[in-house]
């Protein structure tokens, strides 16, 4: 079927008893931003429910297991919206890894502790699964970004040892305060994390979240580190160095955060004076309001995390 000139795919992916039945992505051969990747939605059923998520893969490369970057927004972004402003696509344009960016439900994650949180965590768990078994995704080399409410959820995954992450970046998302007893990852996890002091949905020195689906209990996100930097086996404090002030009306200064001492990275963008924004991206992919930070680019930062852990 040719659809405005370009080319409509389609295969279906469903789990559970119907597993081996169909597989249907629904999408444009040619995505009209680029001849560098393929995009199409994917809709498999999880825990009974239909689920979607878009794909996103360089259309040169021979199909085979590859990296897998999951992307998680957050409640007030559209994935459109967030592939168009975010910029990880462009990122990725030399690497073979495939972008998954899933939908949730409601318009926003179950970050909260509770059946929507089992709910969300099945549907990510399939989903990866489908992607490993149909051959496309590498098991090893799957990483997670999570955004907003997206990034608490992400946190909530990453702290569950039924799932093997190989690297975590989180964006204006701290830990849910259930996780701090809780969280027993499969293994050490490499983490990055973004923050703004002056964010008013996730306090930086904890508390609840302002969300308008709730108001989550927030671990500080000094706390967050420190969890995954003792599963890092991390110790003799942290080293903080300053980026470059590129933009000197902005308003804020960048700083990196490193554990010290550990088996694998953990560390935080940490942005003075930043609100609830995207570093380094137009006002489009802002997660909500205050100042932004123009020295990093938040798609870049978590890029140049990735790839040396194999992404």
């Amino acid at each position: 079927m040719i659809v405005r000139g370009r080319k409509l795919i389609a295969f279906v992916l469903v789990s559970g008893p119907l597993a081996g039945a169909c597989w249907l992505l629904l999408g444009f051969a040619g995505f009209p931003s680029a001849v560098l990747a393929a995009a199409g939605r994917v809709t498999i059923v999880s825990d009974g429910v239909p689920r979607t998520a878009i794909l996103v893969q360089h259309r040169r490369l021979k199909q085979a297991r590859r990296p897998a970057v999951i992307i998680m927004r957050g409640g007030r972004e559209k994935g459109a919206r967030l592939r168009r402003t975010f910029g990880f696509e462009e990122m990725a344009r030399s690497s073979a890894a495939i972008l998954i960016y899933p939908e949730p439900l409601g318009g926003h994650w179950g970050d909260a502790a509770g059946p929507e949180a089992r709910r969300d965590s099945v549907f990510i768990h399939d989903l990866i699964g489908k992607f490993v078994a149909r051959g496309i995704a590498d098991r090893s080399k799957v990483f997670l970004v999570g955004i907003g409410t997206g990034g608490m959820m992400a946190l909530r995954l990453a702290c569950d040892e039924m799932n093997h992450f190989a690297g975590l970046a989180v964006i204006g998302a701290s830990m849910p305060a259930d996780l701090e007893t809780a969280c027993k990852p499969a293994h050490p996890l490499p983490l990055m994390m973004v923050a703004g002091t002056a964010d008013t949905v996730v306090p930086v020195h904890g508390g609840k979240a302002s969300s308008p689906h709730g108001k989550t209990e927030l671990l500080s996100i000094d706390a967050t580190l420190g969890l995954f930097g003792k599963f890092a086996g991390c110790a003799g404090g942290v080293t903080t160095t300053i980026f470059p002030n590129k933009d000197l009306h902005d308003g804020t200064r960048a700083y990196l955060d490193r554990l010290n001492n550990c088996a694998i990275p953990v560390e935080a963008v940490r942005i003075e004076g930043g609100g609830r924004a995207l570093p380094g991206l137009s006002s489009e992919a802002g997660l909500g309001h205050g100042l932004a930070n123009g020295d990093v680019n938040s798609a870049k930062l978590v890029w140049d995390f990735f790839r040396p852990l194999g992404g």
